[in-house]
């Protein structure tokens, strides 16, 4: 059975945020993207990893954080306050929608995004069953929304982004809920080189069956 595909609009305060939803046949859980700076629901690293937990039969929301007009401004793009508000009304609309609101949410976080999706699940608690960074800035959250997170977080990042380990190392020591650390050898921060964004979709496609299906 092919799987339900709709594209949505979600009001978040004056603006419109724009998503689709993809639902896969007998799906139980749907994990919510949370994208980096300068990036969009149209990135085609995260709509790989889509597709690769559509294809574990995860449902997934890719959507805009910010609008177009918005994510022209460097400011707004680091505004992790603003993505995390944006974030949070959009998992309150996909709790609330007759085809997702039994399925059990996840998040999904890239780069400035996965600061938004920390801060999203300690704001969520037990709302929030899975989180997942890649290449991402969990640091930016903050020590009291890292050791806030109830969801089990898995953080990805690549062998070759340096500095990026590090602030993930220790966003990671700051976290009290369930977590693993991994590096995917020869990545650089965006996954380009061959294999690496493919074992970084594994991994997470690997994370949220793991718990984001679990009743």
């Amino acid at each position: 059975m092919a799987p339900h595909e709709a594209l949505v609009h979600i009001p978040a305060g004056r603006v419109q945020l724009e998503g689709q939803v993809v639902i896969p046949a007998g799906a139980t859980g749907i994990v919510a993207f949370a994208h980096g700076s300068g990036s969009s629901r149209h990135s085609p690293r995260n709509q790989f990893v889509a597709g690769v937990l559509n294809g574990g039969g995860i449902a997934t929301f890719l959507f805009d954080l910010l609008t177009r007009e918005e994510d022209v401004e460097y400011a707004t793009r680091f505004d992790i306050a603003l993505l995390t508000r944006r974030l949070t009304t959009a998992s309150g609309w996909l709790m609330k929608q007759p085809d997702t609101k039994a399925l059990n949410l996840g998040f999904f976080g890239a780069s400035t995004g996965a600061a938004a999706a920390v801060q999203a699940a300690a704001a969520l608690g037990d709302k929030v069953k899975a989180v997942v960074s890649r290449g991402g800035r969990p640091d930016l959250a903050g020590e009291q929304s890292l050791a806030a997170v109830r969801a089990p977080t898995l953080l990805i990042v690549g062998g070759n982004d340096l500095s990026v380990i590090d602030l993930n190392e220790n966003a990671y020591a700051q976290l009290t809920c369930t977590k693993h650390l991994q590096i995917i050898p020869g990545a650089t921060h965006l996954f380009e080189e061959p294999g690496t964004l493919e074992a970084a979709a594994s991994a997470a496609g690997d994370w949220f069956a793991r718990y984001l299906t679990a009743d």
